[in-house]
């Protein structure tokens, strides 16, 4: 083998989530409703359970959304697939609380889900969205913002925590 065959660059951290955050969060949803379907155990109905599911899906809309106006106000993309592009550190607005108000968002509706199913069942929808995401995207996205941004970076991931 010579020499300029050789690949001497340092490999980039890759997602190794290939399915759109959206498209984890349409999935989770959908696997509530199969649950509710399928094993319809409804425990957690309320006579006041739809208004808690909007005012739910409210929030998680607008956390998701306050994660997007400020990086359209910083100018960097919101592409999760491609976390490379990133030009900027965003730390303001809700960046100050939480390191992934989108993920979070997406979350919260799923809480609406679980409430407004009715479905206990659903409840293990949760944690393994939580995972799921953490492994899939959140780390491979983090791994790609520390070699962008190094110590500033490390020192964002010390003062905000990744959920809430």
């Amino acid at each position: 083998m010579n020499k300029s065959s050789v690949n001497t660059e340092t490999p980039k951290p890759m997602l190794k989530l290939k399915i759109p955050p959206a498209g984890v969060l349409l999935m989770c949803i959908g696997l509530m409703w199969v649950i509710n379907e399928f094993i319809p155990i409804q425990i957690l109905l309320f006579e006041s359970g739809n208004y808690v599911a909007r005012g739910l899906l409210i929030l998680g809309v607008l956390i998701g959304t306050l994660g997007l106006i400020e990086f359209s106000r910083k100018s960097t993309t919101v592409n999760p697939q491609k976390p490379e592009k990133t030009t900027k550190l965003v730390r303001s607005g809700i960046y100050r609380f939480t390191r992934n108000p989108m993920y979070l968002g997406m979350l919260v509706i799923l809480l609406a889900g679980v409430v407004k199913f009715g479905n206990g069942i659903n409840f293990l929808v949760i944690p393994g969205y939580i995972w799921y995401m953490n492994t899939f995207q959140i780390q491979p996205e983090e791994e790609v913002m520390e070699e962008k941004f190094g110590k500033e970076f490390k020192n964002y991931k010390s003062e905000v925590r990744r959920w809430l």
